[in-house]
């Protein structure tokens, strides 16, 4: 299942968010700092290194980038040891007067896998939901 919002964001403006992975601490819900970004990103193979967590409890590991189409879409791995990885889509459809923001993500490594992809899905939607209002206010604010 994929959380979807509608937002008056021009597509250049959400894809330049998604663009600068040291915004990302700013809409993806449990992550508490960006510690280093690759200097290609969001090129195929690069990745930012994200901590997530409340302080003292804060765990270190990293995103990478698997595919984008600029502008469209962007396809990540995050690392969310000791969970295990998630697969993560972010799709970008121009409306007349704005876009609409697609997220999908699917956990792809055990343990977390053992869940049922429905538990999966229902478990994550109010933060993924959370996710794209964050990242969409972040867009409209900066395309002011």
């Amino acid at each position: 299942m994929a959380s979807t919002l509608r937002t008056s964001a021009t597509p250049h403006a959400i894809w330049n968010v998604l663009n600068d992975a040291w915004l990302y601490a700013g809409w993806v819900v449990g992550s508490s700092r960006i510690r280093d970004v690759d200097p290609q990103w969001p090129r195929p193979g690069t990745r930012f290194h994200h901590s997530f967590g409340a302080w003292p409890l804060v765990n270190n590991d990293f995103t990478e980038v698997v595919s984008q189409v600029p502008g469209k879409s962007l396809e990540l791995v995050a690392r969310t040891w000791p969970l295990g990885k998630a697969r993560v889509r972010v799709t970008i459809n121009e409306l007349d007067h704005g876009s609409e923001i697609t997220l999908e993500e699917w956990i792809i490594t055990a343990p977390a896998k053992w869940i049922p992809r429905r538990v999966q899905e229902e478990l994550a939607a109010p933060r993924n939901k959370e996710c794209l209002r964050r990242l969409a206010l972040i867009a409209e604010g900066r395309g002011a």
